[in-house]
């Protein structure tokens, strides 16, 4: 009996916490994010009221993305790449509709060695869109369902990225 009467209380605690984070301004969800993720932000860039850009780790990329849709209220929109001179640099890309905010969780991968982990087994979405920069970039998405060629039957040779730049 006292179990049961614990458990229920538990659950609305938890409930209540919920609906606090899903009433959140993008401040408060912001400041809750840096805290969870203390020593994994590299940088946190506000370009405006409604759009945010944070720097992570890249191992971090799955756990990151799971709070954020399952803890935070967020949901995928999409990702992107571009290959710079710090690496191969992918933006993925949350959206929180409730308070009109977008928020970029920023990854640099290794020049040499490109790879992160999927996200397609927790977003559907993204499974095309990582195929993609597979081609274009030969960004290796671990763990990937299928990382077989999507655009580039027969454009381009194997193991050819057309999105890859030489830096000098």
């Amino acid at each position: 009996m006292s179990y049961t009467v614990h458990a229920r209380r538990w659950t609305s605690v938890k409930v209540e916490i919920v609906n606090r984070i899903f009433e959140m301004d993008s401040e408060a969800i912001i400041k809750l994010f840096e805290l969870r993720f203390r020593s994994d932000i590299l940088e946190v860039t506000k370009k405006n009221e409604r759009r945010i850009i944070i720097t992570v780790i890249p191992d971090v990329i799955l756990a990151v993305s799971e709070y954020l849709y399952k803890s935070a209220g967020f949901r995928f929109i999409i990702a992107s790449a571009i290959h710079s001179k710090k690496g191969f640099e992918i933006h993925y890309h949350f959206s929180k509709d409730s308070v009109g905010l977008i928020l970029n969780i920023h990854v640099v991968l290794d020049k040499k060695n490109p790879q992160i982990e999927s996200l397609s087994n927790m977003f559907n979405a993204s499974n095309w869109i990582e195929r993609e920069m597979h081609e274009l970039f030969g960004i290796n998405f671990i763990n990937h369902p299928n990382q077989e060629k999507l655009i580039s039957e027969g454009n381009w040779a194997e193991g050819v990225y057309p999105m890859r730049k030489e830096f000098k």
